[in-house]
This record gives C-alpha cells, sequence and structure tokens, in this order.
C-alpha cells in the first residue's frame, strides 16, 4: 500500500448527511479504496468463505456472513459473541487488511469520531430477497466506538430508527461507495436492512456486500 493511500483524506464536506445526533451518512466516501477492497475481500473469502449462521432460536439468517480482523460475531445456537477463532476453519480470522483500517479510520473521523481504532470487521453479503431485521449493536463490550458501515454493489434500503425498537425508523438508499458512521447518542440506535432489490451491480454482481467495522474487545 503507498503512502498516498494513508495521506488522501477524502473531502466529506459537500457529501455528509446528517441522519440522527451521532449518526452520518458519507456519500461515495469508499469510492477512492473501491479496487483495493474488492481485491483484499477476495482474499478474505477464500480464506474464510460466507455462510450463513443460525440464531439462537434455530432461525437461519438470509445473509451470508464472514469476518476479518483479531475478532469475527459468531451466532449459533449457544448465542451471539465475538470470537477470535472462525468456527468452521478453527483457525483465527483472517487479518483486516490495511486499506480497511484506513478507510474505517478516515471515516470515523470523517464523521467526528477521532483515534478510532477497529479491531473486527463484519462482512455481510446480500442476495436479493436478503435483509436484516432491526437490531442494536450490543456484543461489543465499549460502545464509546462508533460502529462504520461500509456499502458495496447493489443498492439497499437502510433503515435507522431510534433507541426503541418501536421508533419508527428513517429510510435511506445506499449506492456503492456509501458510508455510514453512527455512535455518541445514536450508538445503540435500532437499525436493519430492507429487502434487497434484484438487479446486477457492474463490479460487485448480483448481490451487496457491507462491511462493518467496530472495536469489539
Amino acid at each position: 500500500m503507498t503512502a498516498d493511500l494513508f495521506e488522501a483524506v477524502p473531502d466529506v464536506r459537500a457529501s455528509c448527511e446528517a441522519m440522527a445526533e451521532g449518526a452520518v451518512l458519507l456519500r461515495g466516501f469508499a469510492r477512492p479504496f473501491e479496487s483495493e477492497i474488492i481485491a483484499a475481500l477476495r482474499v478474505i473469502v477464500a480464506q474464510a468463505p460466507f455462510r450463513r449462521m443460525f440464531t439462537p432460536g434455530g432461525h437461519q439468517m438470509s445473509m451470508a456472513m464472514t469476518s476479518c480482523g483479531s475478532a469475527g460475531w459468531v451466532t449459533d445456537r449457544s448465542g451471539y459473541r465475538y470470537d477470535g477463532i472462525d468456527p468452521n476453519s478453527g483457525q483465527p480470522w483472517p487479518a483486516m487488511p490495511p486499506v480497511f483500517r484506513v478507510l474505517a479510520v478516515q471515516a470515523a473521523a470523517g464523521a467526528g469520531f477521532a483515534d478510532f481504532a477497529p479491531d473486527a470487521c463484519l462482512i455481510n453479503r446480500y442476495a436479493p430477497g436478503a435483509r436484516m431485521s432491526l437490531h442494536q449493536d450490543r456484543d461489543e463490550r465499549d460502545f464509546a466506538a462508533p460502529i462504520v458501515s461500509v456499502s458495496l454493489g447493489l443498492p439497499a434500503i437502510f433503515l435507522f430508527g431510534g433507541p426503541k425498537r418501536a421508533d419508527k425508523p428513517k429510510r435511506y438508499r445506499l449506492e456503492h461507495g456509501d458510508v455510514v458512521v453512527w455512535g455518541g447518542p445514536s450508538r445503540l440506535f435500532f437499525h436493519g436492512v430492507a429487502p434487497l432489490a434484484d438487479g446486477e451491480h457492474a463490479v460487485v454482481g448480483r448481490q451487496r456486500i457491507n462491511l462493518t467495522f467496530r472495536k469489539a474487545r
């Protein structure tokens, strides 16, 4: 990776859309990183393939997942948790690529969260029809760090609610390269993804890939 990548911070002044206190949408922020992200993704998935996991209640998730970093997110009959070992391979999760970390840190800084140090990246693959129900990200040990979510591929409708499940969520259309960051007062807001509409993306194909960066431990 070149020094230029670390030094070049996209100008977000014209593309920063406020969603709530502590939550912003950075339109197109990840596009300058596209080629390196896609190349790194191929390496990760070759080592830790996507899989559709089961919730503690026995429901198979509609989207497929993998992870990279020092911890990955796991769900099975015993519950939700972060684990340093991929249960499918018995090996540590792939290391987080430098370009992933640079993107996450720069996006967090652009949203007003300095010194973000992600140690986990959850990688979700949505095929047409896949969705994510409203939920809170509560499995991390420290809620002081934000969540950084990167959208690649087909457009999706992101649902961003409030601190209560009953709060009506706002709907945001996320395009390839868009990044959502939420933390502070919005850190535990409920959020989800509406069923993915069918289509074909020139780079990613007939799917949406979502990278979510967290400080898990």
